[in-house]
């Protein structure tokens, strides 16, 4: 198994393909995922993103009328599938590892279980809001920044952990990555001040950077470039993914504060049915892959969102 640093290096220029899965809702099959999958290995990806879930609220009313809040986890299991997709697919999983919902200490066992079974790569986030709720608030001694639990990475790497004092402990080996935003993520004041915190990142210790979906190529291109401005030199990942239904056209633009080409939007808002703009999301994911594999990026990861059919086809007009 290899870190995801490794894996671009030993690609010398190539670009690698790369997906990210979620794991299912509680009660589904893991099967189901494997499945969904298995066709994707056609493209050879040396690593799988899985992605974790912090606890979600939900409220229900009690027979005597009152409001009672629960807390529920909707899709566990990210361990599990990582280590399922180690061994049946022989390829480097990369767990997700989140601020939001989580002590330091949680955190920390939960990297040490991954360091016991040979997993080597995380791609550290501050994560969401708990759902419903707006507004991120870490968990009491949780972390409010992804900064910060880098640093925690960075220090498990170098044998630090967090109770063991002066005490030699064994060293982890994670690669660590860290999300991007190429049109800033929604709560940064400037984009001044969204690269800043991307510099803390690198500079605490992050290997790479790969970014949240766009469909104008040139955002991405624009955002390397001033990264390369402000000293980041980290391999930067594009994350894409195609649109596959007409509500998309509004739903994706809201949830991931992103624009949409007016070419795009013209094309998508022609078709008759979700059928015919899922064809045109496939068809402009392609040209997207094709420009950004001819300016030599290192990798093209696709969120798969629990679908690989449209990402099979994809693939094959480009790997």
């Amino acid at each position: 198994m290899a870190k995801v640093s490794d894996h671009i290096r030993q690609a010398n220029g190539k670009t690698i393909f790369s997906i990210e899965v979620i794991p299912p809702i509680k009660g589904d099959n893991l099967k189901n995922l494997l499945d969904n999958i298995e066709p994707l290995m056609e493209f050879k990806p040396p690593f799988i993103d899985v992605t974790y879930h912090r606890e979600e609220y939900i409220e229900r009313v009690e027979p005597d009328g009152t409001v009672k809040k629960i807390i529920t986890r909707k899709r566990p299991g990210t361990v599990g599938i990582c280590s399922a997709i180690m061994h049946k697919f022989g390829v480097d999983p990369v767990p997700h590892v989140l601020c939001g919902g989580f002590t330091k200490e949680e955190t920390e066992d939960f990297l040490i279980d991954l360091h016991y079974l040979g997993i080597d790569n995380v791609l550290v986030l501050r994560g969401d809001p708990a759902k419903p709720f707006d507004t991120f608030k870490p968990k009491t001694n949780g972390y409010a920044y992804a900064s910060e639990l880098v640093t925690q990475v960075a220090n498990m790497n170098r044998g630090v952990y967090l109770h063991e004092g002066s005490h030699a402990m064994t060293p982890s080996n994670f690669c660590i990555g860290v999300a991007a935003y190429p049109e800033k993520h929604f709560e940064a004041i400037d984009h001044d001040t969204d690269f800043r915190y991307l510099k803390l990142k690198i500079d605490k210790g992050a290997d790479y950077i790969v970014t949240q979906m766009f469909f104008d190529n040139q955002k991405y291109f624009d955002f390397v470039r001033r990264c390369r401005e402000a000293g980041i030199t980290v391999p930067i990942i594009p994350g894409l993914k195609p649109l596959s239904t007409r509500k998309q056209l509004q739903v994706l633009p809201r949830l991931f504060h992103l624009e949409m080409p007016a070419d795009f939007v013209k094309a998508v808002e022609a078709c008759e049915d979700d059928k015919q703009a899922r064809q045109v999301g496939i068809d402009w994911c392609i040209q997207q892959c094709r420009e950004l594999t001819k300016a030599g990026v290192p990798g093209l990861h696709f969120y798969t969102m629990g679908k690989s059919d449209n990402i099979v086809k994809i693939a094959r007009e480009i790997f």
